[in-house]
């Protein structure tokens, strides 16, 4: 059996849909994965794994229409960016602006408040 455990949460305050590319987010670590945190401030962009749990229970298609408009031309679920998935994991690419204790704040984000965080990785280095 998969476990999965997150390393921390999403703050931001957003609760329903919307553009989040200029939204600034905190990712709050919990304190026994803070040391994982040590040299990623070397990174000017991060991508971001967590959990979409708020979809887990409402099942997925494998066909749809984009952001559920029929005007937009039917994709399959993995040529969308669509939260209802066969496993309900997103992978974002995000700014790093600043990491101060165990919070890392980034911009654009595509994720709620609350949200659980899985994963973090270095995208791309600061030039130096």
């Amino acid at each position: 059996m998969l476990k999965l455990e997150p390393i921390g949460h999403v703050r931001n305050g957003v609760l329903s849909s919307r553009d989040f590319s200029e939204v600034v987010s905190e990712i709050v670590v919990l304190p026994e994965f803070v040391p994982g945190l040590y040299k990623l401030e070397e990174s000017e962009e991060i991508d971001v794994i967590f959990l979409f749990d708020r979809n887990i229970d409402q099942g997925y298609k494998l066909k749809l229409h984009p952001k559920g408009d029929p005007d937009n031309p039917e994709v399959g679920v993995f040529a969308s960016h669509s939260p209802f998935r066969p496993n309900p994991i997103g992978l974002q690419r995000v700014e790093l602006l600043t990491i101060d204790g165990d919070r890392v704040k980034v911009r654009g984000l595509d994720a709620f408040d609350g949200t659980p965080v899985l994963d973090i990785k270095p995208a791309k280095r600061r030039d130096r």
